[in-house]
């Protein structure tokens, strides 16, 4: 299909913008002007019954931020199930509150609390930070659960991208860890190989916002050498070091979207997990780009996405659908 015809819009405003690219920027600075722009294609916020920002203790000793959003009072008697989030970003921009609007929407409309975690970012924090401050925060919502009126039981994984990437890796940590397994994985666009050698990411290195130079300057951030993509937690598809089975982890629903780099890889690991046994379902978005779960204010479209994700969050919190 062709482009969606506002997304063509997005990428002409982009292009006339004449902002410099990340990758020609210091880490920082991009840092800031994603920080700047995030919310600008936004749907509106949802109010929420609370939002708390708390300080989550990690395996080294440090804390992070992690944001709770609460839609509702919540309810000792019969708690609410919980969705943990972890932004996109290649491991080097973003945070809680690029991503707010899309968290509260989630809170919202799949009537659960959500906890979006703000993970130590590249390159100040290398590979495996971002990976253990993943799952220690979920680890944190386990033994707290009762505190925030959260049913451990119901626990689903999600993120965006990088955080996709972060929420799978979760998923199969969970399962060797002994947690109770998520009850779902919602990987939007995720980031699974080491060496982006995918069609995709060939027919689409350039032009559709997310570009092949961006993509490996956000990994030369992130990795301490060059041996860290052949780390399973890097490349949940391909990555063989320390490689773990991939059987008996969470139900995933993969989103991916047509003129996205990252395209191929979703689907090749979508059809991964689904050799292992596990529940799938993979949906891909016509005309659509890397990032357009972030543009619902401005492209209509996107609409049918975030629905499409809230009716697979609720039918796996037990939540009948409207």
């Amino acid at each position: 299909m062709p482009l969606n015809p506002k997304i063509e819009q997005v990428l002409e405003l982009i292009a006339r913008a004449k902002r410099p690219p990340y990758h020609e920027v210091t880490a920082q600075q991009a840092r800031a002007s994603y920080e700047k722009s995030a919310p600008i294609l936004e749907i509106p916020s949802a109010r929420m019954f609370a939002v708390e920002d708390l300080a989550v203790p990690m395996r080294d000793g440090a804390t992070i931020r992690a944001r709770l959003y609460q839609p509702a009072e919540p309810s000792w008697a019969q708690p609410s199930p919980a969705l943990v989030y972890y932004h996109g970003g290649g491991f080097t921009v973003g945070s809680v509150d690029t991503h707010d609007a899309l968290c509260r929407m989630f809170a919202r409309d799949a009537q659960c609390v959500v906890l979006s975690v703000d993970y130590r970012l590249a390159p100040e924090h290398k590979f495996p930070t971002a990976v253990d401050d993943a799952f220690d925060a979920l680890s944190w919502l386990h033994a707290n659960a009762s505190l925030y009126g959260v049913d451990p039981a119901r626990i689903a994984l999600g993120g965006d991208s990088a955080g996709g990437t972060l929420a799978t890796v979760c998923a199969v940590l969970a399962r060797d860890a002994g947690l109770p397994k998520p009850v779902l994985q919602m990987l939007i666009y995720p980031g699974t190989t080491g060496y982006q050698q995918t069609a995709s990411h060939a027919r689409l290195a350039d032009g559709f916002l997310l570009s092949a130079a961006t993509i490996q300057w956000f990994f030369e951030q992130y990795v301490r050498d060059p041996g860290d993509r052949d780390d399973w937690r890097f490349a949940p598809l391909d990555g063989t070091r320390d490689a773990p089975r991939f059987e008996g982890v969470a139900p995933a629903w993969i989103a991916t979207a047509e003129y996205d780099p990252l395209s191929d890889e979703g689907i090749a690991y979508a059809e991964k997990l689904r050799a292992a046994g596990n529940e799938v379902t993979l949906m891909r978005y016509a005309g659509m780009i890397h990032e357009f779960f972030k543009m619902g204010g401005f492209v209509p479209d996107v609409a049918r996405a975030h629905a499409d994700a809230v009716a697979a969050l609720r039918s796996a919190f037990g939540i009948e659908l409207d």
